[in-house]
């Protein structure tokens, strides 16, 4: 068996309101949900993208919880990239710089395809890719 796709991305950070406005408002991402504090859900195309608070999802569920997600979560800087067309990835590097975000990278790949590289406030790396980098 093969699965279907990937349904959810998580990244972690250390400031939940800083994510939040960075990816609502820069990204331009729907928030889905929201528990102060803990976690902060967008809608991205046909996925979800977790942020969690890193000192909080490692923490065991309580015995009585409804949900009982076990503990997860990861140190230091992780990755997410998002899918884009060349005209997009072009856009979204004056729509980013305007914004105030660096643009750490911006090259083509030997296989075709574009994609530029910048942070999010938590130092996430995050990129805008043609899908043609996989094959896609």
């Amino acid at each position: 068996m093969t699965p279907s796709g990937i349904l959810e991305s998580a990244l972690y950070v250390d400031d939940l309101d800083k994510a939040e406005r960075f990816y609502g408002e820069v990204m331009g991402l729907e928030r889905i949900a929201k528990v102060e504090g803990r976690h902060v859900f967008f809608r991205c195309g046909e996925g979800v993208l977790l942020l969690f608070d890193a000192d909080k999802t490692v923490k065991p569920p309580a015995a009585d919880a409804r949900l009982p997600v076990p503990p997860h979560g990861t140190k230091g800087d992780g990755h997410l990239c998002f899918r884009g067309t060349e005209d997009e990835i072009e856009r979204w590097k004056a729509h980013l710089e305007a914004n105030g975000v660096t643009i750490e990278a911006d090259f083509e790949w030997p296989q075709g395809g574009r994609s530029i590289y910048f942070r999010d406030p938590a130092g996430n790396s995050l990129e805008i890719a043609n899908p043609r980098i996989w094959g896609l």
